[in-house]
């Protein structure tokens, strides 16, 4: 296993148990009675897992079954991010409810009562009141005076209880407004804003985008970190030396067809054949190349030369022979050795 691999594995651990640990809380709020949060969990952990590592195991599976799995790769996709969107919408919710309990109300008095009961009382003293206020004393008017004081006083404190309870309904409204405020995400309420909708909306689209990312990490990191070590590297054919065949030419129409020297020409410092097995061991440039040997010249050669000497066209000299038979060094001293036993032994 590479170092990518190794990391790519880490991390898809971390990416699968991130999306387990998501799934199974997912479940658990989804289940109503222990039984049922079980199967819910364990759908969950299911789905989960198959959508993260089937692509890699089906990386070389035949196309009908890469076919089939890759629509129910797709499903297990869309049910998994499902499960992770539930999941971050209730987390969302449960954030909103704990920051809105950081704003106190202000507590209304014990003896509040509502403002339609106090309204309902008012408009009964205004109707005495008016009562009072149309009637004419002929004699003594002390006691009609009395009770429309009376009424009036009675009116006044039941317009101060109105005006209290209507400054308390306003700081409820406020406390309200900023637990409102609260449940919200910062950030989700800004950008409804800036779209024009709702802040539910915006959960929910957020929801889908963070599962959809965290299932595409995962379901990568898993093909990188399965994937098959390269194939070891061919090792490349050995390249025979380049081998040129040069025949040497023929001084004399009527010599017989003359055998071929053989140059070797090669990239590499020697060459050995061996066995029908031709193998190239390159040496160092110091080292002195090794002379190829030289086929021994037939007896035709010498009879020649002893002719041509004989009729006065050359002299029996290394060099004559090099220029009559256009031969290397090596042959020509070997040629010039055997037509010297050869003129000793006649």
């Amino acid at each position: 296993m590479t170092a990518t691999s190794r990391w790519a594995f880490g991390l898809a651990i971390g990416a699968t148990g991130t999306a387990l640990s998501l799934s199974i809380l997912a479940g658990w709020q989804r289940g109503g009675s222990l039984p049922e949060r079980i199967v819910w969990v364990a759908i969950g952990m299911v789905l989960v897992t198959s959508a993260h590592l089937l692509p890699a195991l089906l990386r070389n599976a035949p196309l009908p079954v890469r076919g089939t799995g890759s629509l129910l790769w797709g499903a297990c996709l869309a049910t998994a991010c499902y499960g992770h969107t539930l999941f971050f919408v209730l987390a969302q919710q449960h954030a909103g409810e704990l920051r809105a309990l950081t704003v106190s109300a202000v507590p209304a008095p014990a003896s509040a009562r509502s403002l339609t009961v106090v309204m309902w009382e008012r408009t009964t003293l205004m109707r005495q009141l008016a009562f009072a206020q149309s009637q004419h004393c002929p004699r003594d008017c002390s006691g009609l005076e009395a009770r429309r004081v009376t009424l009036g006083a009675k009116l006044d404190a039941l317009d101060a209880e109105a005006n209290d309870i209507r400054r308390q309904q306003v700081v409820d409204d406020r406390v309200t407004a900023q637990r409102d405020a609260l449940r919200a995400d910062p950030v989700t309420s800004r950008l409804a804003v800036l779209l024009g909708t709702t802040t539910g909306r915006i959960d929910l689209l957020s929801g889908l985008v963070f599962a959809a990312v965290l299932e595409g990490v995962a379901c990568l990191l898993w093909t990188v970190a399965l994937r098959p070590p390269p194939a070891p590297a061919p090792v490349g054919a050995v390249t025979p030396p380049d081998i040129t065949l040069r025949p040497e030419p023929v001084t004399d129409a009527t010599h017989v067809t003359q055998p071929a020297v053989t140059t070797f020409k090669s990239t590499h410092a020697s060459a050995t054949v061996s066995h029908g097995a031709m193998t190239a061991n390159p040496a160092p440039q110091d080292d002195p190349v090794t002379p190829l040997p030289v086929a021994e010249p037939a007896d035709d050669d010498v009879t020649q030369l002893a002719r041509d000497v004989a009729a006065g066209r050359m002299r029996p000299t290394v060099s004559d022979i090099r220029r009559h038979l256009g031969c290397s060094q090596a042959r020509a001293v070997t040629l010039r050795r055997q037509l010297a036993e050869r003129n000793v032994t006649a």
